[in-house]
């Protein structure tokens, strides 16, 4: 099948394209990116007035599947990925049962096969069980078609144990990717450590408990000359320690989430348990910097860290309610109404952030729309805006912090190895 996109502005960093041109996809590759282009083709899409760039890359997901398919599953949360402008997802293992071993890898590639809407690539745990004791055969686990390693929503504690995980991941070539919490500073806190937390009456959650820990995953990474990504970034002492480390030329890089350029901890003043995230929502003071250190480029990617969960986990008192909130809807029209609409990045330093850069920190040849790239791509209405609502949502939980708030630029077509997945119209 051939589709000639028309007059669309395609933003394409991988090859520094920011221009009002066509597009024409031949199966499923680009088969040439230019003005005025005239085939024969079986369908014409006018993209004018339109952002055309790469599908986007989110390497932050939970899908649930296997184990908790009441909060998500891999066919809804591909369904809900291409509704919002994403065509590749990285999985993390924290699902019941976990990824860490090639049986449980083999059950979540049977269930991708046969159910994904999306590519969905594989993170597996670092540790068995994700209980920071024992690591798991990255080796075998590598073989079997994993990308990274990680025990997402807990720390590896043990010093010994992380050195050794970068041992091994630096000998098999994968990435790991570490969640940044000393537990033993944030143990039963639920929202920022602060005046908020204390006019609340709840336990807060100090930025410490996540610096301190970048800092000493970053000094094992240099000790070893090991390669690391830092998830979710939160607070302007992480993005400190980031900055100082990548003068040094390490292969670091790092992520956000929009709840943390979008949000404070001033929002939760009416006990939204959707803003209940981990780590926090912080303070105004540490959204500027947040949005600086994406602005500066010490912020790599941005991601979603999706993360369902049930009303039964959500609509309850804020101590009890479950940590996280899904994203996969909202993040480009978050990060197009918090970065782009007020100055902090242009188009292709956003596109840049959702595409070319987890392309290359995972390893994987998506993210361009380059001559011969698979045809990942997505046409954006800048201009629309919207109002969240949770009955619009494709997931199958409906945690978002963003219900009720006007964003801007919403996913009109999204197209997935040359075909069309998502048509909003």
């Amino acid at each position: 099948m051939k589709l000639l996109i028309k007059n669309g502005h395609v933003v394409d960093p991988a090859n520094k394209i920011d221009d009002i041109l066509d597009i024409l996809i031949d199966a499923n590759k680009i088969s040439l990116v230019g003005k005025d282009i005239k085939a024969s083709v079986d369908k014409t899409i006018d993209a004018t007035k339109r952002i055309v760039m790469p599908g986007i890359i989110d390497m932050h997901v939970h899908l649930r599947e296997p184990g908790r398919e009441d909060k998500e599953t891999i066919a809804s949360g591909t369904l809900a990925a291409l509704k919002g402008g994403i065509t590749s997802v990285l999985a993390m293992p924290n699902t019941q049962i976990p990824i860490d071993c090639s049986q449980n890898l083999k059950l979540l590639k049977s269930i991708i096969k046969k159910t994904s809407h999306a590519n969905v690539l594989i993170a597996a745990a670092i540790t068995k069980a994700r209980q920071g004791k024992e690591l798991t055969e990255i080796s075998q686990l590598k073989k079997e078609g994993i990308l990274a390693i990680t025990d997402d929503g807990a720390s590896v504690d043990d010093e010994r144990l992380m050195s050794e995980a970068l041992k091994q991941a630096m000998k098999h070539k994968v990435l790991v990717i570490c969640h940044c919490e000393d537990v033993s500073i944030s143990k039963d806190g639920v929202i920022n450590l602060g005046f908020i937390s204390t006019r609340l009456g709840l336990r807060g959650v100090s930025c410490e408990s996540e610096y301190r820990r970048v800092r000493r995953d970053i000094q094992l990474a240099e000790k070893l000359g090991a390669s690391i990504h830092i998830a979710h970034v939160s607070c302007k002492e992480s993005v400190e320690i980031i900055a100082k480390a990548k003068k040094k030329s390490l292969r670091l890089s790092a992520e956000t989430a929009p709840h943390y350029f979008s949000f404070s901890e001033e929002d939760l003043l009416g006990y939204n348990t959707n803003m209940k995230v981990n780590p926090p929502l912080r303070s105004k003071e540490d959204v500027v910097e947040i949005k600086q250190g994406l602005k500066s480029g010490v912020i790599d990617v941005i991601a979603s860290d999706h993360a369902p969960h049930t009303d039964n986990e959500k609509i309850i008192e804020f101590e009890r309610a479950e940590f996280g909130a899904i994203g996969l809807e909202t993040e480009l029209a978050a990060s197009i109404t918090e970065l782009v609409d007020q100055g902090i990045l242009n188009w292709t330093q956003l596109v840049q952030k959702f595409t070319v850069n987890p392309a290359k920190i995972l390893g994987i040849d998506r993210g361009t729309l380059g001559k011969g790239a698979i045809a990942d791509i997505i046409i954006v209405d800048t201009e629309r805006e919207w109002t969240v609502e949770s009955k619009d949502f494709l997931s199958r939980s409906k945690n978002s912090p963003f219900i009720g708030r006007r964003l801007k630029g919403i996913v009109e077509l999204t197209i997935l190895n040359g075909k069309i997945a998502y048509n909003r119209c």
